[in-house]
């Protein structure tokens, strides 16, 4: 996802641009993604005003518009718009949910400072919920209606966005090397099926960028995070909203490598409820795990209790591409002039590809991007483990 926005809004910009994936499109963390465009799960700072500049473009590339409305596209990136129904964009909102008192206050506490940050908040009553989703659990304390979030259906996403952004495409086809010159700089990539020389190289492999930034002879110590989804079988819409537990931010924002598990609950326009969310370091290991899928299936019937009568159909497992501080590299590499990086946006990638594909374009033809890069500088880990 995160390589089909770079290249669309590159292509956009004027350039020249060749997406490489040793696999099809979509086929790794991208494809095992729930499609969360999200503002609710980010605390105010640096992933937040991405996740608010990302919200705004995937508006502007999803909307509708009339055969006779001549208007050019919002803020005026040239991008063509009325993708929605072909990548299943729903603006349906998030509903964040706390069961008791004390985590309502901690959530209240948060939408404020994301309130302050641009993020629009409504705070809902313990009576008012199920006016909005009327199959929750009664007894919750409260909670926070987000009307920003949204949600893509991520393969459709990543395919129509290359689709649109006319870049050649390159599938079944590996990278095995960054071809440097004499200065250091980057000269291309090395494949399976011979070089590609280009002057910029953008590494966007996700979970696999650790790997791709060694092969140009710097260190990202990007990691997989492993998570499930429960996908049952379709149902008419009963869950209107992305629905989640308060505590489901936390464990975002936790550095544990053990398992945690929180509520998440959605429906989707092809009709089955998607149910998340888990977390754990344990490498690139797909074994399915029993407990991690019924700890799944128990907090979300605690959320809505019709689940229980519901069959699951599938289940299936990915990796999020996670860094240490919880915030994604983006922006170019000056330990290896023309390598750029855009990865390790954890579980956000979809919702924050839109912004970093923007920002990515914006650096790439030396323009000053939208968003101070600075957190996000891929050698930031390397001056910190410096004495």
């Amino acid at each position: 996802m995160i390589g089909a926005a770079c290249a669309l809004y590159a292509v956009r910009a004027g350039l020249d641009v060749v997406v490489v994936d040793r696999g099809p499109v979509a086929g790794g963390t991208t494809g095992a993604g729930e499609g969360n465009l999200l503002v609710s799960d980010k605390e105010p700072g640096p992933e937040l005003e991405l996740a608010l500049l990302s919200c705004r473009l995937w508006r502007e590339i999803t909307e509708d518009r009339r055969p006779d409305d001549h208007r050019p596209p919002t803020r005026g990136h040239g991008l063509a718009p009325g993708l929605g129904r072909a990548v299943e964009y729903e603006p349906k909102g998030g509903l964040v949910v706390a069961s008791t008192p004390g985590a309502l206050t901690a959530l209240t506490e948060l939408a404020v400072g994301q309130r302050a940050a641009g993020v629009e908040t409504v705070t809902v009553d313990a009576d008012q919920l199920r006016e909005l989703e009327p199959y929750l659990a009664p007894g919750l304390a409260g909670g926070v209606l987000y009307p920003q979030d949204a949600q893509v259906m991520p393969t459709l996403a990543a395919a129509h966005l290359l689709r649109a952004s006319g870049a050649r495409v390159e599938t079944g086809r590996t990278v095995t090397g960054v071809l440097r010159g004499p200065d250091g700089a980057v000269r291309g990539v090395r494949t399976d099926r011979g070089d590609l020389l280009a002057p910029a190289v953008v590494n966007a492999a996700g979970t696999w960028g650790a790997e791709v930034a060694a092969l140009a002879g710097v260190s990202l110590p990007v990691l997989p995070r492993r998570g499930f989804v429960l996908v049952t079988e379709p149902l008419p819409r009963r869950v209107r909203h992305k629905v989640y537990s308060a505590d489901y931010v936390a464990d975002v924002a936790s550095d544990s490598a053990a398992l945690q598990t929180s509520p998440v609950v959605e429906g989707t326009a092809a009709g089955p409820v998607l149910i998340g969310a888990s977390r754990e370091r344990v490498g690139f290991d797909r074994s399915f795990s029993l407990p991690v899928v019924r700890a799944l299936a128990a907090g979300a019937t605690r959320l809505f209790p019709f689940l229980e009568h519901v069959r699951a159909m599938r289940a299936y497992v990915g990796f999020r591409p996670y860094l240490p501080d919880h915030l994604p590299a983006i922006g170019p590499d000056p330990r290896a002039p023309g390598l750029f990086h855009a990865c390790g946006h954890e579980g956000a990638g979809i919702g924050l590809a839109t912004g970093t594909g923007h920002l990515i374009a914006q650096t790439l033809t030396g323009r000053t991007p939208d968003l101070d890069l600075t957190p996000f500088r891929p050698d930031r880990f390397a001056e910190e483990a410096a004495p």
